[in-house]
């Protein structure tokens, strides 16, 4: 992984960015599409990056190995990236749903 300004990072076949909402990172595939042949479009800028069509992470539901009375509901993590800032869809399930923010720079970044 290399910094790729202060918001994205470079990897193989494509870029990570931080979402606040999911309080992870996420992967964008450009160079090579995701076994479900899933691929965007980057503008190519580090300060103001516009990825294309909308980002779609489903996380399934799970049961924690050992604790069955441990359980995390699916999510959902549905958005657009333009211009540098993070559009939530609706569908979204987390605390940002619906909202538009900054893309944030990554933890750490400085």
């Amino acid at each position: 992984m290399t910094a790729f300004g202060r918001l994205l990072r470079r990897v193989q076949g494509g870029y990570m960015h931080w979402c606040d909402g999911c309080r992870e990172s996420h992967f964008i595939a450009v160079e090579t599409p995701l076994a479900n042949g899933s691929q965007w479009t980057f503008n190519g800028s580090a300060d103001s990056p516009t990825f294309a069509p909308s980002v779609r992470i489903r996380i399934p539901a799970y049961v924690e190995k050992g604790d069955p009375d441990f359980s995390n509901p699916e999510s959902v993590c549905h958005y657009f990236l333009r211009g540098g800032t993070v559009q939530f869809c609706a569908d979204t399930t987390h605390r940002l749903a619906g909202q538009t923010v900054a893309l944030p720079p990554w933890p750490n970044a400085g």
